[in-house]
């Protein structure tokens, strides 16, 4: 009987949630920014567009840009090796030179198809792994000294990965971590599989690297509009003290309430995330799953695929949303006005953002376990956390702290709207 009254009661503050004006239209706005533009626009026009000619902007054809890139990286498919290394740099430097020979010749039209032709290479990733690996290879003396894929010797790219595990330790050395810290992230790094396979890696990065990290940026604003006046709302509507005379109580009303918004939060995610992936099968495929995140950053020592490195930022986002609508509803029932209740649930997420350069490091560190604060880019980082004498990978806390947290304030909710309806 009980279970069934709270049922009943939880469909009906759930649908008195997605009555009001600005629940619905938060969800509206934030499926169409995040799937319409964080989606379909990023893909087809603003980050994988063809360049138009003199270097403004972009073309509406990423889809056909992308099928030719994953086409031109095709030709190196498999093992990663120092040949396969030397031949994307000795095959880039080709282009740029025909490029510039057709543009000094005059020949325009001829030019821009080897610009485009370059612009579809995974340069900017093998010059990352360039810069990385072989810094003594960079000429001061070019115009574009750290632009290494552009004039180094491609027969001086060997030892790719020997190179990579030397970057490793220096980072680990460098960052100042301890002996045991250095430790227990190279037995990480020692379960990453090598060699490597390659296929197209713009796509995975700009995927992991770029769009989802913004995922959580964009969903938080959203779940605060919606839920900061899940509580403060009965005030300001004067409805507050009639939940006194219902036959449900102000205990089980105020469960069904955070259970409410909690849904909310997940339907949120899902629709966007639904909408998220079809834009990613749509236009980049599965090809390319099992390539390492080392791609995206040498010197990470995760032991992960692309795959399961977007499985994180996903739960990642889920667990903090949930974390923060769990805060928001508290800052709700603490506060009389949803002006303070939704500035207050801002600045939970952004202010630590703000202030994040005038902090010391450690507590930036701990002030990231924040719901939606840290970011999912720290699966391809070196920072750990003490705890109970043990080290953990700062990414184990980040998608689990803070939802724990936010959970933690939800009897603290319940507790601060009887206080309000009793006085």
């Amino acid at each position: 009987m009980v279970i069934y009254m709270m049922k009943e009661l939880f469909l009906q503050e759930h649908k008195k949630l997605w009555k009001k004006k600005s629940v619905r239209i938060s969800f509206l706005l934030c499926v169409l920014y995040i799937v319409a533009f964080g989606s379909f626009l990023t893909y087809q026009w603003t980050n994988f567009g063809s360049t138009k000619g003199g270097g403004l902007g972009n073309n509406f054809d990423g889809y056909e840009n992308i099928r030719k890139s994953k086409e031109y990286a095709g030709q190196w498919k498999g093992e990663l090796t120092d040949e396969v290394v030397q031949s994307m740099v000795s095959d880039y430097q080709r282009l740029a030179r025909a490029d510039e020979s057709a543009y000094r010749a005059g020949d325009k039209e001829r030019a821009e198809e080897y610009r485009a032709q370059t612009r579809r290479t995974d340069f900017i990733a093998v010059n990352n792994w360039i810069g990385m690996l072989y810094p003594e290879l960079e000429d001061a003396t070019q115009d574009y000294p750290s632009f290494l894929i552009s004039y180094v010797e491609p027969k001086k790219l060997t030892g790719f990965y020997e190179k990579r595990q030397q970057a490793v330790e220096k980072w680990l050395e460098i960052f100042g971590h301890t002996e045991e810290e250095k430790e227990f992230l190279l037995r990480m790094n020692d379960r990453v599989e090598e060699p490597y396979s390659y296929q197209w890696v713009n796509g995975w990065s700009m995927f992991l690297g770029e769009m989802l990290p913004d995922f959580g940026i964009v969903i938080a604003v959203f779940i605060v509009i919606a839920l900061s006046t899940v509580f403060s709302g009965e005030w300001h509507n004067g409805t507050g003290m009639l939940m006194l005379t219902t036959k449900n109580g102000w205990k089980e009303t105020a469960r069904a309430k955070v259970l409410s918004g909690i849904a909310f939060t997940i339907e949120l995610f899902f629709v966007t995330a639904a909408g998220a992936i079809a834009g990613q099968l749509i236009y980049l495929g599965t090809a390319g799953w099992d390539m390492p995140i080392q791609y995206i950053k040498m010197i990470a020592v995760a032991p992960m695929n692309m795959l399961q490195a977007e499985i994180y930022e996903y739960a990642f986002t889920l667990l903090g949303a949930i974390g923060l609508a769990a805060l928001v509803m508290f800052f709700s029932a603490a506060a009389k006005n949803n002006f303070i209740a939704l500035v207050g649930s801002l600045a939970v997420v952004y202010l630590p953002r703000a202030l994040e350069n005038y902090m010391p490091v450690p507590v930036v560190k701990w002030v990231e376990l924040l719901p939606l604060v840290g970011s999912v880019s720290d699966i391809f980082r070196t920072n750990v956390f003490h705890l109970f004498g043990q080290i953990v990978w700062s990414p184990w806390m980040l998608i689990t702290v803070p939802v724990l947290l936010g959970c933690a304030f939800i009897p603290f909710t319940v507790g601060r709207w009887a206080r309000r309806l009793k006085g």
